[in-house]
């Protein structure tokens, strides 16, 4: 079944390739959706796609690339949409 997050990370989590890592990992597990820069210095993103992928990039976001250093991971699981066609890092 598949299903639809939003989420936001906060920490050091720019400047250090989690978007792209982030990426990276959404379409190796099979994700849809995006990942941007907040102002705040927060990740913001959107991800669709089989629950248990969902859960292996949320777990995969507490985390982060090396260099992260995530404080905290905030998703909600949002009605699927189905709109988009890859992961991508928008601005």
């Amino acid at each position: 079944m598949k299903k639809r997050i939003h989420f936001r990370v906060r920490g050091r989590v720019q400047g250090v390739f989690f978007r792209w890592t982030a990426r990276e990992r959404a379409q190796a597990l099979g994700l849809v959706g995006w990942i941007r820069n907040c102002p705040d210095g927060s990740v913001e993103g959107v991800a669709e796609g089989g629950a248990e992928a969902l859960n292996r990039f949320r777990e995969w976001l507490e985390i982060g690339p090396p260099g992260a250093r995530v404080e905290s991971v905030v998703s909600v699981e949002e009605p699927l949409k189905g709109e988009y066609m890859d992961f991508e890092i928008v601005e």
